[in-house]
């Protein structure tokens, strides 16, 4: 269960428990179970049920209801990222690749979230200096969900299920070894995407590492203007590469 979920099952649990002290507490409604009004009786025991089946209802789409993931070109946010590459974690033959990319979502967040920070400590947001990185920043972060994109369409196209059955040594008999070798060929192919994807994506987050040591550098460098400064060159370089991407 991610942090979302556990809040929301947290703040569930929290609000049906100040309802029912509300309601059942002497000092404040002082609704009495047990007590000379039937009616007050009723209505209390079905607050206690009421509560006990929310609680039970809620927990059990927060715990085990697994998540509607959107197709793969509606994916827009973070989560909705976190949770397509999570519907292939438990994948054996993906499960290090996945747990890779879903850490790489994380830390370029982390990334983009201090690049951010020292560029406004460093920076006026109206200065020039400030639009270029923030603008080098923006088609960085586009091109890293660009590669995750990739990943998730090359997944979403051969059944998980395929992946595990070719990549065991229990595989059918009655196929040829003809077949086998082809559908063999096919998974490692897929497999080799991913990795690459992965590989570009770890470059990115290096780069990202570069440029945030280079402008806490500034101060010690002579550069005429920013486009000067390695790794900027580099990641331009890098941007300019993505039309030859295959997704």
């Amino acid at each position: 269960m991610n942090g979302a979920r556990s809040v929301k099952l947290l703040g569930l649990i929290v609000g049906v428990v100040l309802l029912n002290i509300i309601v059942l507490s002497p000092g404040l409604l002082g609704v009495e179970i047990g007590g000379v009004s039937v009616l007050e009786t009723s209505f209390g025991v079905t607050l206690v049920v009421i509560s006990l089946l929310v609680v039970l209802y809620g927990s059990y789409n927060l715990l085990f209801k697994a998540s509607v993931v959107p197709p793969v070109k509606e994916i827009k946010t973070h989560e909705d990222y976190i949770a397509a590459l999570t519907q292939y974690k438990n994948v054996k033959v993906l499960k290090k690749d996945i747990t890779l990319a879903l850490d790489q979502v994380i830390r370029m967040e982390k990334k983009k979230n201090t690049l951010m920070v020292v560029l406004g400590q460093r920076f006026e947001q109206s200065e020039l200096s400030y639009k270029k990185f923030g603008a080098v920043s923006y088609e960085v972060e586009k091109l890293f969900y660009l590669n995750i994109r990739g990943i998730l369409n090359k997944l979403s196209v051969f059944d998980a299920s395929e992946f595990s059955l070719f990549a065991s040594q229990q595989r059918p008999a009655q196929f040829s070894d003809k077949l086998v070798q082809k559908k063999t060929a096919l998974y490692n192919e897929y497999l080799a995407y991913v990795t690459g994807y992965l590989g570009a994506n770890e470059e990115i987050l290096l780069k990202l590492d570069q440029l945030l040591l280079e402008i806490s550098l500034l101060d010690s460098t002579n550069y005429k203007d920013v486009e000067d400064m390695p790794c900027m060159k580099e990641i331009d370089e890098l941007i300019k590469q993505t039309k030859f991407y295959k997704q």
